[in-house]
């Protein structure tokens, strides 16, 4: 088996700010990524990422937010895609 694409999206807002989200499905699990997904939601700026979740290797799952790197508990995709929307509006002003 090998690496399958299941999503891919890439928007961009009026002000030029750009959000693009990729998960793909890992032929096998390990202790890194036991969920077997591997991926990246990222919002930035002018070449500038503002939020980012990713799974690189030998980090995990972790996001970055506000300039920091934070552990970030995967539990289901769909959590995933909510919680960085959620950064997002944030930033954008739209909480």
């Amino acid at each position: 088996m090998r690496t399958v694409p299941l999503f891919k999206d890439k928007r961009r807002f009026s002000d030029g700010a750009i959000i693009e989200i990729v998960i793909w499905r890992l032929p096998d699990t390990d202790a890194e990524r036991p969920h077997g997904l591997k991926y990246r939601l990222y919002y930035g700026k002018a070449g500038q990422r503002l939020v980012g979740y990713d799974n690189e290797r030998g980090k995990g799952d972790h996001k970055h937010f506000e300039g920091k790197e934070l552990a970030y508990a995967f539990t289901t995709v769909e959590r995933l895609i909510g919680d960085f929307f959620a950064d997002v509006a944030r930033l954008r002003g739209e909480l």
